[in-house]
């Protein structure tokens, strides 16, 4: 199952999140830092998933994702998800970002967050 659907760029700026389950604001902000750090620290040529944050649920859950130019796409999910299918789910996402804004951008995802709704 899907825990929260995170979009951020390469300075851990968060620009669209869904939260699936409920968190409070300042834990919700808490979960975006500690998932940037973890995924920002990590080399490109590294596998595309790793085991949730402390604060996400821990080894319980994994998050998924994938680093588009200035975007990163991270799934939080738990462990019963398969890996290669978020994965494709991300990329089929994104590829529908692509066809409604004909080549997403951040700033797209920003002014336009209404028809990206998760």
């Amino acid at each position: 199952m899907i825990k929260a659907i995170l979009v951020f760029n390469n300075h851990g700026k968060p620009r669209l999140t869904k939260f699936y389950y409920h968190y409070a604001e300042d834990e919700q902000q808490n979960i975006i830092k500690e998932t940037f750090q973890l995924i920002s620290r990590r080399d490109e040529n590294i596998c595309n998933f790793l085991e949730g944050g402390s604060l996400i649920g821990g080894s319980d859950f994994k998050l998924i994702y994938r680093h588009y130019a200035t975007l990163y796409f991270v799934f939080c999910v738990d462990s019963s998800e398969s890996e290669l299918g978020i994965l494709d789910l991300i990329q089929v996402f994104v590829e529908t970002l692509d066809k409604c804004f004909e080549n997403v951008c951040e700033l797209d995802i920003i002014f336009h967050v209404d028809k990206v709704g998760v």
